[in-house]
């Protein structure tokens, strides 16, 4: 049997800085309706950068969300939902690391929350990193360090690293690109 969903109505309950938060009337089969959050994101972009000999650029951030600090991929929200995903991982690489590059590449894109958000990001990989300074926003405060791929696969799987997109990231650079 193939349920029929169908969105009736979609009340926005909160608009925030980066997410806004709504509250969709679903009818389900034609006989009932149900009461589904939504969350709209305008999309991302992150960057695997990739140093000469090797190693790959990571930030280490304070996280409000976890009251603490996490090593992630380079990272941040489209200026508009229409953006260029290339675009703002040029920019990120350069804001978040002091690095350009002139040739990114597509590596994967990910649908972080597909139950209840929208959010998007896509991935690429920067390599022939060209130096020049980091332009962090005044709240933000990073630690810059490059490690190796399988120091990296060892920190996700101990746990050290848990951020959705970097892990998921770096197993596919990883894939492939390595072994």
């Amino acid at each position: 049997m193939s349920e029929q969903i169908k969105r009736i109505k979609r009340e926005l309950k909160f608009q925030g800085t980066i997410l806004d938060f709504y509250q969709d009337t679903m009818e389900i089969n034609g006989t009932h309706t149900a009461l589904w959050d939504f969350i709209r994101h305008k999309g991302a972009a992150a960057v695997v950068p990739v140093t000469e000999d090797g190693k790959i650029l990571m930030v280490r951030q304070y996280r409000n969300a976890l009251d603490r600090y996490t090593l992630e991929i380079p990272a941040g929200a489209l200026d508009a939902e229409d953006e260029p995903g290339i675009v703002c991982a040029g920019r990120e690489l350069e804001e978040e690391t002091g690095f350009r590059c002139e040739n990114l590449e597509w590596l994967i894109t990910i649908r972080t929350t597909v139950a209840f958000c929208n959010e998007r990001i896509e991935v690429y990989v920067a390599r022939n990193l060209i130096p020049s300074r980091q332009h962090l926003d005044e709240d933000e405060f990073i630690d810059l360090k490059a490690y190796s791929i399988e120091e990296l696969k060892e920190k996700i799987f101990s746990g050290e690293i848990e951020d959705g997109k970097t892990v998921s990231s770096l197993l596919a650079y990883a894939a492939k690109y390595t072994d």
